[in-house]
């Protein structure tokens, strides 16, 4: 009788702990929106601006890291990625200007693709036997909630004794620890031969004239928008929006008693909630439909967003919508990235899987300049929010019409 795969193995081990600790660095950006823009006295689009940039500057990378992993090796392109990460960092700490900030944050948007979901999933998913394949996409993926679990608490922490500038520098040091994990990250590439025998050329060829891959990418816009806003931008519209913490209730018997610290940790109650909610996310994609999981997440998400904005905002609302947002936070990236390997195979997932994830990127950036921008305009959070319920509902109708059936080679 053979043996069967087993679902953890060194190559999981490693992806997780590197995806956990560069979402944790890159999930506290949004605590840092008020100490920057307080010290230099810029508007909130200013810094807002340049976490939209890092995270268009993410999304442009993912697809050239997918493909110097695939011609390079998978460690190269991580490495690569850990430097760049950290000189973006470096730099940031040191940059006393709106444009310099935003210039620099390219550097850190290129450093999370090297050592984000695009090409750690990509040699998870290589890993993995087909029968663990789902279920290890969403263990990688909820490795980063965990970092988010985590990164904004720690990062809100070390404010209040050392400054925003020595957080980063503390954050570079992290990033390049994490490369002590690279000798684990040793995958095989179990391809088919007509995967094999064709070129990246022929394959995105396929993908670009197949519709489905068309409407993934669509629909992975309203994901990037809503968490990508999120993450920017709720710890200060807690701050600003939240009615008060009172003296007496349970938050402020166990220490959080500024709206501040509830934001971030609100950040860090999604993150938590997330590592449920994808793990059921991988464990339902072995069994369903991978496109109506999907629509269902969107359509929860739209239904919980409006909830949350239409009802008052109080320290009970934040930690009710925490939860129920962060059980759908990253359910859909195990889902999506099975999805795009389901249909044209393992051997330039990563590329095809950093193309879609461009699109998540495209409405991150609009997610969070949108978001400073509006406030600017209106003095709060609520215009912009109400955008994102939108572009949520139609990234459920999207969803539908796709064909999971794999296309046959040319």
């Amino acid at each position: 009788m053979q043996k069967s795969a087993p679902l953890i193995t060194p190559v999981l081990i490693a992806g997780c702990t590197i995806l956990m600790i560069s979402f944790a660095i890159r999930a506290s950006f949004g605590v840092f929106q008020i100490p920057i823009a307080e010290e230099f006295n810029w508007p909130r689009a200013e810094f807002s601006l340049a976490i939209a940039i890092q995270n268009l500057a993410w999304g442009i990378g993912q697809p050239l890291f997918g493909a110097l992993a695939e011609k390079m090796g998978d460690r190269r392109a991580i490495i690569i990625g850990a430097l760049v990460y950290a000189a973006g960092l470096v730099l940031s700490s040191f940059a006393v200007s709106p444009e310099a900030h935003q210039l620099y944050e390219v550097l850190v948007g290129f450093g999370i693709a090297g050592t984000g979901f695009g090409v750690i999933l990509a040699v998870v998913g290589r890993a993995s036997s087909d029968a663990n394949r789902s279920m290890s996409l969403a263990i990688a993926t909820a490795a980063g909630s965990a970092g988010q679990v985590f990164g904004a608490p720690v990062a809100e922490w070390m404010l209040g004794f050392l400054s925003w500038q020595s957080v980063f520098l503390v954050f570079a040091v992290t990033i390049l620890a994490a490369l002590v994990m690279l000798p684990l990250m040793r995958s095989p590439a179990p391809a088919g031969r007509a995967e094999l025998e064709d070129s990246m050329g022929t394959i995105l060829v396929r993908a670009f004239r197949d519709p489905s891959y068309t409407l993934i990418f669509l629909g992975f816009f309203s994901c990037g928008y809503q968490l990508a806003f999120i993450t920017a931008h709720f710890p200060a519209l807690v701050t600003e929006m939240c009615g008060p913490i009172l003296p007496g209730g349970v938050l402020h018997n166990i220490g959080i008693t500024t709206t501040s610290a509830l934001g971030a940790v609100a950040i860090s109650l999604i993150g938590l909630a997330n590592i449920g909610g994808t793990l059921m996310a991988g464990w339902l994609g072995n069994r369903y439909s991978k496109k109506y999981l999907l629509a269902g997440i969107y359509t929860a998400r739209t239904l919980v967003a409006a909830a949350f904005i239409l009802t008052p905002i109080t320290p009970g609302t934040v930690l009710l919508f925490s939860v129920a947002m962060g059980s759908l936070w990253l359910a859909t990236v195990p889902l999506t990235s099975g999805l795009v390997a389901h249909l044209y195979g393992l051997r330039y997932m990563g590329t095809l899987y950093g193309i879609v994830f461009f699109s998540h990127q495209l409405g991150s950036f609009l997610g969070v300049w949108l978001g400073g921008r509006l406030y600017d305009v209106t003095g709060d959070y609520t215009l912009v929010w109400w955008v994102g319920v939108g572009v949520g509902a139609f990234s459920a109708i999207v969803h539908l019409p796709i064909r999971e059936h794999r296309l046959a080679a040319a």
